[in-house]
């Protein structure tokens, strides 16, 4: 069997090439139909194109994305052409979690946002969203939940115009949650933050979601957090947003036309990153064993001990605030110096974690 694999999706090495008889490492944006074409698997990040272009006439068979999002594979001809393909839901959820309350604690410190009396409204709330619900919920802000696709698993319950609770059991332990509507989303909230998939057709469409007429239409002056898809918010309205205070600041993960941020868009936000926001190495590490998981059972295949989590360095220095472990502005910093480095600074991202070691002492 051979495996070709981004040669950027970290910690899985040594794992994958037990499973392979050949395994070829390259670099995403790079692949091309001759080096998938005698391939048995194709594990990629959002940087490969997974279509008819790509895959026509090669052995590939599975196509696993180390990633949550998979927008950048041609699902419907892949079904058609009979290669199955997955992606690692909720991989690191945790992760952006963790970026997002890092963000709300500077925008408390730093833009003076008294958390405990302000609303959030999270837009979305699957993996991610819910995990941000429960980070929100603990700093002492008031939430309110928008996700009609959600909510449509108990209809009856859920009223556009109106907030509502509704009460849903799923496998990923949702309970009691409210929902609204994007318009009261509009109107109630000082924090506004995204968290759903790029959709551009359909009844639940959220390619430029947050749009012109969605900012014109803003109540408070929200700050605006995009962790999800750059299309999702129309960086072009954002910016005029910005510039004429109808919002009164941003923090942006993902852009248009990624690699290459709006110029002017970067230097108005309070923090801009490239895209990392998933980027600790919990969510890494989550992302390899999904991936080796998915190799294993398609092909049956005995598992191999799974990766194992890196350790951090002995030196580090830990008072118990969030920001010891992850501290969003240093990444910002990094990309507004430099944007023509987004790319270089994902590939090269430095050792994050989610949580302390057990042998880190709180000093």
């Amino acid at each position: 069997m051979k495996i070709v694999v981004d040669d950027k999706i970290p910690y899985i090495r040594e794992t994958i090439c037990q499973l392979a008889d050949e395994v070829v490492f390259l670099s995403g944006a790079a692949i091309t139909a001759d080096d998938v074409r005698d391939a048995d698997v194709l594990v990629v990040r959002t940087r490969t194109r997974c279509n008819q272009q790509l895959l026509e006439g090669s052995k590939v068979r599975l196509v696993v994305t180390a990633t949550i999002g998979y927008d950048h594979i041609d699902t419907q001809w892949l079904d058609k052409a009979g290669i199955r393909w997955t992606n690692c839901p909720g991989c690191n959820s945790g992760s952006v979690a963790q970026y997002l309350e890092c963000t709300l604690l500077l925008l408390e410190q730093q833009k003076g946002l008294s958390l405990r009396q302000s609303t959030i409204g999270i837009v979305g709330c699957g993996h991610v969203g819910s995990k941000v619900k429960a980070v929100a919920e603990r700093l002492g802000m008031q939430v309110l939940v928008c996700d009609p696709p959600l909510a449509t698993l108990s209809p009856k319950f859920f009223d556009h115009s109106q907030s509502v609770a509704l009460r849903i059991g799923d496998d990923r332990g949702l309970n009691e949650r409210l929902f609204v509507s994007l318009d009261e989303i509009e109107r109630r909230c000082d924090v506004i933050t995204f968290h759903v998939p790029l959709t551009r057709e359909g009844q639940y469409a959220t390619w430029h979601l947050a749009d012109e007429d969605f900012f014109r239409r803003l109540s408070r002056v929200p700050y605006i957090i995009n962790t999800s898809r750059g299309e999702v918010v129309d960086n072009q309205a954002l910016l005029k947003a910005l510039e004429e205070g109808r919002v009164r600041d941003a923090v942006i993960d993902v852009w248009e036309n990624e690699p290459h941020p709006d110029a002017a868009l970067l230097e108005k936000v309070f923090i801009g990153t490239p895209h990392i926001a998933g980027y600790s190495a919990d969510g890494k590490v989550n992302a390899d064993n999904m991936v080796i998981d998915a190799i294993c059972q398609h092909f049956g295949l005995p598992h191999p001990e799974p990766i194992a989590l890196p350790t951090l360095p002995d030196d580090f220095h830990y008072t118990g605030s969030p920001l010891d472990l992850y501290n969003p502005m240093d990444d910002s910093q990094k990309l507004k110096a430099d944007a023509s480095q987004f790319e270089q600074l994902r590939n090269n991202y430095p050792l994050r974690r989610e949580k302390i070691d057990q042998k880190v002492a709180q000093v």
